[in-house]
């Protein structure tokens, strides 16, 4: 059952960003794409993440920026999209997720997407807040590579960012686990695709030669 506008809007959304800092961003594209494309690629998927975001017409959405929110490029999304900003800490990717759903879920359900998959939709993200809506206690968006591009939580689960092999084919496995031991009620909606190798261009490229 589709949520109400007023409950939809209760649905916040996290966006984690790299910023486009050649030899800091989409690292494992250098060979590919030099230091430089790298960076602009970066540049590019975060800004498309943050249109969707926002075409999804849930409730507000924040930038976590690495390594720092003061960034130009980050101080220029605030100016002309509404979006706020703020700093990643921890000491490893669950660390700094954990600490963005302790942080959010104090005031709603919140949706954590990163900027590596272009397929995401608007639709994507209402779907996840519906789950969340109809009393699921998590959603993901499951990757095709092992990961997942979105996690949503009613409330922060610590036990899902303990101890995960982060950046490995076991990711969603282990989560999955995780949830079973939590007898966490889920969904996944829906698999996705994500651009984190050289062999992923040739996809991409005719993702956007397709117009989308």
């Amino acid at each position: 059952m589709a949520g109400s506008r007023a409950a939809l809007e209760s649905v916040q959304i996290a966006v984690f960003a790299k910023a486009p800092l050649p030899g800091l961003a989409k690292t494992r594209l250098i060979p590919a794409l030099g230091a430089q494309g790298a960076a602009r690629l970066q540049r590019r998927f975060t800004r498309d993440t943050v249109r969707v975001a926002e075409q999804a017409q849930l409730g507000s959405v924040t930038i976590w920026c690495t390594p720092d929110p003061l960034h130009r490029f980050f101080r220029a999304l605030e100016r002309t999209a509404d979006v706020q900003c703020r700093a990643q800490t921890g000491d490893d990717l669950g660390q700094r997720m954990l600490r963005a759903f302790e942080h959010h879920c104090a005031h709603g359900p919140l949706l954590l997407i990163g900027t590596d998959c272009p397929t995401l939709t608007s639709e994507h993200l209402r779907d996840a807040a519906n789950c969340l809506l109809d009393g699921d206690h998590a959603v993901f968006l499951p990757t095709e590579d092992g990961g997942y591009g979105l996690i949503g939580l009613q409330r922060p689960l610590p036990a899902l960012f303990d101890g995960i092999q982060w950046s490995t084919a076991h990711v969603m496995t282990q989560t999955r686990e995780r949830l079973r031991s939590q007898r966490a009620v889920w969904r996944e909606p829906a698999t996705l695709w994500d651009v984190d190798r050289p062999e992923d261009l040739p996809r991409l490229a005719a993702l956007w030669k397709a117009g989308r």
